[in-house]
């Protein structure tokens, strides 16, 4: 990416800073909003001509003009949704074509995905608004082609935003134009330009004729909830060809890992387009899920309770009933120990026959005397 902060793209967008990868922050000098942009580098192609010049050192970029009519006739036919990326141009400039798109406030999707397999009802409710989205995407007749953890955006209201198709767009028609009708220098091409990702090859296209339709966004999300769910990918994606592999072969993790989810995925991974759901069906299998969802659990109270000191006695004091058998047992002990005799009465005793002798004694001394 040749542009960075200081510079302007295509006489409109200043560059501000970088945002990581291929993607720039920029200020649109028209409105003064603050825009994404998301690049593509355009490859260098060797021109015999201009073999040996000092200027061009034999080679220069693709013309970009095929891709950006392609990319420039899904962005006329985009329909707006509260929950897709809005998309303001198409360009290129020094070797690469930009995408404009909106800025909101908002973490990409990999930022939560990084601590490793989320709750499951998150991810439905964050699925809920992929599927909306795709199902405006697919009406208007067009397939999105990019959904993926990186070009989604979780809100500061914590709805999901799905980014705009345009990237998706410009990769496809690159391919297109590099690889030609040689369906094997297409796939070389397009592997160069979306590597070994999952949710960018499903088995449709990698039969003898690919083909692309509304169903390959299906397949992209169920291996996106896959990776959320589980922390990893349905697929091994160390290489292409390993890839290939096992799409091919129907060789995937098991996915009971995803819980309630788990059926959702096993449709949207099925090996045939037809088998599985529309955006619209998935939306509403999503919608009925979120229904008969638990309430979170609350690990601590809403607000802390100062403790109340009371006392260790009872405050009034418990009248037993006469049918209570404790009290029974209670009571037998009081008569029994009103019939014991008295520890005092040999006492008294043994003190009155004292005082019967000392007065005995005395009179005796007294009639002597």
């Amino acid at each position: 990416m040749r542009a960075g902060p200081g510079r302007t793209v295509a006489g409109r967008y200043r560059v501000t800073d970088r945002a990581g990868g291929s993607r720039l922050l920029a200020v649109d000098a028209a409105t003064g909003a603050r825009v994404l942009l998301e690049g593509v580098e355009l490859p260098e192609v060797l021109v015999p001509e201009l073999a040996g010049s000092v200027e061009f050192e034999g080679s220069r970029w693709l013309d970009p003009q095929a891709v950006l009519a392609e990319a420039t006739a899904v962005l006329a036919a985009l329909p707006e949704h509260p929950r897709l990326r809005q998309s303001f141009a198409v360009l290129a400039e020094e070797g690469t074509v930009w995408a404009a798109v909106e800025l909101p406030s908002g973490v990409p999707l990999t930022e939560p995905a990084a601590d490793g397999p989320m709750d499951p009802y998150r991810v439905a409710e964050l699925a809920a608004d992929l599927a909306g989205a795709l199902v405006a995407v697919h009406r208007a007749g067009l397939v999105h082609g990019g959904v993926l953890a990186e070009r989604v955006l979780v809100c500061e209201d914590g709805a999901a935003l799905l980014g705009s198709p345009a990237l998706g767009a410009v990769e496809e028609a690159l391919a297109r134009e590099l690889g030609g009708a040689d369906g094997r220098r297409w796939g070389q091409a397009r592997a160069g330009l979306v590597g070994a990702v999952a949710e960018r090859w499903p088995p449709e296209l990698l039969a003898e004729v690919p083909t692309a339709g509304p169903a390959a966004d299906l397949w992209a999300l169920g291996v996106l909830l896959h990776r959320l769910l589980t922390g990893q990918g349905p697929f091994p994606d160390q290489t292409p060809t390993v890839l290939y592999t096992a799409v091919r072969a129907g060789q995937r993790l098991d996915s009971a890992a995803c819980g309630p989810l788990r059926p959702l995925v096993d449709r949207l991974l099925a090996p045939a387009p037809a088998e599985r759901p529309t955006a619209e069906q998935a939306r509403e299998w999503l919608a009925e899920l979120l229904a008969g969802a638990p309430e979170p659990y609350r690990s601590e109270p809403e607000h802390e309770v100062l403790p109340v000191l009371r006392p260790s006695w009872p405050l009034v004091r418990r009248q037993r009933r006469a049918a209570d058998p404790v009290a029974v047992d209670h009571g037998r002990h009081a008569r029994a120990a009103e019939r014991r005799p008295s520890a005092l009465v040999p006492v008294l005793l043994v003190g009155g026959v004292l005082a019967a002798m000392v007065a005995a004694m005395a009179a005796v001394v007294l009639l002597n005397g």
